[in-house]
């Protein structure tokens, strides 16, 4: 057997924030007066939501983009956040919102994801915009998914008539991804922690995503021969994904690596969407 490909998402990544710095200086240069601004929203003082934050700014100024940060107490109510987003919703400058999850318990994420404006939700929250996106309309994708479509497209790798299993539902990973590999023409199986018999279900897969949140969770032994790995986790604790990649990526045609891998494409999707609003907006 070959040697199985690397799909690498810091190298793309890096390749897509370059052509992301040249479309901003182009737009600058026909409407002087545009000033992109990716507003991100963190709520409460978890450390890891504030390193992401830092980390989304730092890929904002990399490419010459503004980013506006909006910190708000532990203690923020579901009605000041909406308030906040809605201030942001009517700001022209603001061209994608940002709510960092998670948000404080006593807060209706799921109200306040909903209530970011369709052309502003660039990390692809809301409702509407996952309805969309699953019936194959133009829509700005969740930012992980979104992601790996493009590392998938970049290397091309054929979805079409695979089977494929999601291992992982949820709302911002799992299910859109499902929904975008499956407008691809895919056939997918979304299976989870709970799910009966998954070694024999993934052992059947063409293609397999763990997006499960577990470490090491699939094991080597469950992935088959020649099968494409995408593995979306990440634990920094044990410095590993969702897959045992260690002993399961020899067995593969492709992998993502962990770090390196998905994680990269993630923020430069969320970056892109935004030029993307930037740029439909100032036209």
């Amino acid at each position: 057997m070959s040697e199985p490909m690397i799909l690498d998402g810091k190298t793309l990544a890096k390749e897509t924030r370059k052509a992301l710095k040249q479309q901003i200086q182009a737009l600058q240069e026909k409407h002087p007066n545009a000033k992109p601004v990716l507003a991100t929203i963190l709520v409460g003082d978890d450390p890891a939501s504030a390193t992401y934050v830092k980390m989304k700014q730092t890929s904002c100024k990399k490419v010459g983009m503004e980013s506006l940060k909006v910190e708000m107490p532990k203690q923020t109510t579901t009605a000041e956040l909406l308030a906040k987003i809605q201030e942001l919703n009517a700001d022209e400058n603001v061209r994608g919102i940002l709510l960092q999850h998670p948000v404080p318990k006593q807060i209706d994420e799921r109200v306040c994801f909903d209530a970011i404006a369709l052309e502003k939700d660039v990390d692809g929250v809301t409702c509407l915009g996952f309805g969309m996106m699953a019936m194959g309309e133009n829509v700005y994708g969740s930012a992980t998914p979104q992601g790996i479509m493009t590392l998938i497209d970049h290397y091309k790798i054929d979805l079409k008539g695979k089977d494929v299993v999601v291992v992982g539902r949820s709302p911002i990973l799992g299910k859109p991804l499902a929904m975008m590999m499956l407008n691809k023409h895919a056939t997918v199986t979304i299976c989870h922690s709970r799910t009966e018999n998954l070694a024999d279900k993934v052992k059947a897969a063409d293609v397999v995503v763990g997006a499960v949140g577990i470490p090491n969770f699939i094991k080597a032994e469950w992935i088959k021969d020649g099968a494409v790995i995408i593995d979306a986790g990440y634990h920094p604790a044990e410095n590993c994904g969702d897959v045992d990649l260690a002993a399961a990526a020899e067995k593969s045609s492709a992998y993502t690596p962990v770090p390196g891998g998905v994680g990269p494409m993630t923020i430069a999707t969320l970056i892109a969407q935004t030029v993307d609003s930037a740029t439909k907006y100032y036209q």
